[in-house]
């Protein structure tokens, strides 16, 4: 039994009465152990018992709740040791036959007579059939709870009952109710219900738009302390923290921008100019910096890099993949080069160096640039005089990772980049710690890229286009989902068999072969030779999704284009578009299903990251958007980014009220 001080919502379940083992057992599954816990398990949805439907009028294809009374049942043996449980129910207007496949012992929890509620979707409507419903027995006395309300259908787990672990709710509320209080009373919430309220509509909603209304109530309370973690963060930090002088003198930052041979946009002048101020500040920047892919960020990061070196302090800059790592290192020590800035490459199959040879000009600067991967985290890596910390495609990594690589130097500058669009909802919430930066349009004078969307049955004609691209001089990419074993029955492709496939059938073309599984130095071998020239076709998988940059590639096919999400289709679409000609992005769909044609169409309205990426989190949630290193932050209960903008920009302004410096 729990001390009579423990606060009601903490107490263990293992004391209620009726919460034997058995069922400690299934709560614990559930990731239920306190009441707190069980008070907050939410709905996963609701059945309006209020009115059912009429069996006689429920359709093939279509979810549906009905009731009825159960008229005849049994388990019937088919062949090869396979049967069927079966049970008919009448309502009065129809009969309605519930099948359950191969679990003849289903036959012990109904019998002739009992009162059934079932939801589920009709797969047959001669007779009208629902295969593995959800069912509940309706129990007389309990029909004040069950019946003729909204009722609450929960996560479940094998053998835990919806009708129990409703009652055990219930009769838990009144008192659980009474032991919840605003966390934040100070604050103005007059639009939204008490939280206890919110708590009791959420398990016994009244009307169905108090389900909505508890839902945000709930939401805005997670979302406020989200964001007060991030104000209390950011506040710590502020009184910790002595900022570097890190402005620079221009010193170097004129000859470099002199010698891109481009002018800077206006877009990427204003963030510089944000980032400046951040850099002379006494309190350290930290900034995401986002922009569409090919926006031009990679020059905007070099000139922060810069300022710091100018001010005499060292840099590091970490990228999520070695292709990517490497492909930084041979664009920073072109244009560092002539500065005579020492270059650092910092991978795990290549160690910290200096590249003394390749400097055309005695190092006369103090401070240095280490580009790396994964590998910078190791705690023997050190750097001396840390003014900068830049980290690319940061949603590749988590915040723990990012903070270990700050903590490299004494509270270094902290740049941030993707160029994976963020809905502003998921920045946020992922971001709220960090001042955001925005690149807008891309550099002038690039061509247009145009996106189709074809079936597979046309890929004779892509090849024929892809062919005539070669001839004109340019180069292609084309991405498959696997790497191996293909999946011929369900259409999918894998990489290693298409480039032999490819090498045979079009052999008069030269390509290249690029995975994640290939040891680094054939990596950037290939990559070296694809910018080179001297592949014309470069076939891999989605490892090239960030960070590669060749100019003359402009075809980028993308076979089992509904394999991925928007998002990764868009940064695959931005390897081309770089140079001055127009570019061309096909994507091949074996499914006829509408919705991923719906989808994939998406791809060919727009060039625009942002609106994709807000498209790509309501089709898929912001756990596949990123992956789980990042999402492991976002398993809210009851916020939802999708629709739940206002309420987190709400959370964050008064986060800012209720956490002052």
């Amino acid at each position: 039994m729990p001390e009579p001080s423990t606060p009601f919502l903490e107490r263990p379940l293992d004391g209620l009465r009726g919460v034997g083992r058995e069922r400690l057992e299934q709560l614990t599954r559930l990731k239920l152990q306190t009441i707190g816990d069980l008070i907050f398990h939410r709905p996963r949805r609701y059945e309006d018992r209020r009115r059912y439907q009429s069996v006689s009028l429920l359709k093939k294809g279509e979810h549906a709740a009905a009731h009825g009374t159960i008229i005849a049942q049994g388990v019937k043996k088919l062949r090869n040791r396979r049967s069927v449980f079966e049970f008919v129910l009448d309502d009065g207007s129809s009969r309605l036959h519930c099948r359950w496949w191969n679990l003849p012992f289903m036959e012990k929890y109904f019998k002739i007579g009992d009162e059934v509620c079932v939801y589920g979707k009709l797969t047959s409507d001669r007779p009208r059939t629902i295969d593995h419903p959800e069912t509940e027995v309706v129990v007389e006395e309990e029909k004040t709870t069950h019946m003729n309300r909204i009722v609450p259908i929960y996560p479940l787990t094998d053998g835990l009952q919806q009708r129990w672990l409703r009652s055990l709710i219930a009769s838990l509320l009144p008192e659980a109710e009474a032991a919840i209080s605003n966390p934040y009373p100070q604050l103005d919430t007059s639009d939204l219900p008490e939280r206890a309220n919110a708590v009791h509509l959420m398990h016994f909603p009244e009307d169905l738009t108090d389900i909505e209304d508890s839902r945000r109530r709930l939401a805005f309370d997670e979302l406020i302390e989200l964001q007060i973690s991030f104000r209390e963060r950011r506040v710590k930090m502020m009184a910790k923290a002595q900022g570097q002088n890190c402005g620079g003198d221009d010193q170097l930052m004129k000859p470099f921008i002199a010698g891109l041979g481009f002018q800077l946009t206006e877009s990427q002048t204003d963030v510089l100019r944000e980032i400046r101020t951040d850099m002379r500040s006494i309190v350290p920047m930290r900034r995401l910096l986002q922009g569409d892919v090919g926006a031009g960020k990679t020059v905007v990061a070099a000139s922060a890099i810069l300022m710091a070196i100018e001010s005499g302090r060292s840099a590091v800059m970490m990228a999520p993949t070695e292709i990517l790592a490497t492909q930084h290192y041979e664009n920073f020590r072109k244009w560092f080069g002539a500065l005579g800035i020492q270059v650092n490459l910092h991978t795990g199959s290549r160690k910290l160096q200096e590249e003394n040879d390749l400097w055309s000009s005695p190092k006369n600067t103090t401070g240095s640039l280490t580009i790396g991967t994964h590998a910078l985290f190791q705690t023997k890596f050190n750097v001396e005089n840390l003014g900068l910390v830049v980290i690319d495609e940061q949603h590749k990594f988590g915040v723990t990772q990012r903070e270990a690589l700050v903590r490299k130097g004494n509270y270094p500058h902290l740049l941030v980049m993707t160029a994976t669009p963020i809905p502003r909802t998921l920045g946020l919430t992922l971001y709220g710690d960090l001042d955001v930066s925005t690149i807008g349009k891309p550099p002038a004078g690039r061509g247009h890229i145009r996106t189709f969307v074809r079936e597979s049955d046309k890929l004779t004609k892509v090849w024929k286009f892809i062919q005539d691209q070669i001839t004109e001089g340019r180069q292609a990419y084309v991405v498959y989902p696997r790497l191996e074993e293909s999946d011929l029955k369900k259409g999918l492709k894998a990489v290693l068999d298409e480039h032999k496939r490819l090498q045979r059938d079009y052999s008069k073309l030269s390509f290249g072969l690029l995975h994640g599984r290939l040891p680094a130095e054939e990596k950037n071998q290939v990559m070296r030779e694809f910018a080179d020239g001297k592949i014309q076709v470069l076939v891999a998988t989605s490892v090239i999704e960030v960070g590669v940059d060749v100019a003359n590639a402009n075809v980028m096919l993308i076979e089992n284009a509904e394999q991925f999400g928007l998002a990764q289709l868009h940064q695959l679409r931005g390897r081309i578009g770089r140079g001055k000609h127009d570019s061309y992005c096909i994507l091949i769909a074996n499914q006829k299903d509408e919705a991923v044609w719906e989808r994939l169409s998406v791809m060919t309205e727009t060039n625009d990251g942002f609106k994709i990426a807000e498209e790509d989190l309501r089709l898929r949630g912001p756990g596949d958007m990123l992956g789980q290193d990042q999402s492991g932050q976002l398993r809210f209960r009851f916020a939802n980014l999708v629709k739940d903008l206002r309420l987190v920009e709400r959370a964050r302004d008064l986060a800012k009220e209720l956490v002052t410096a």
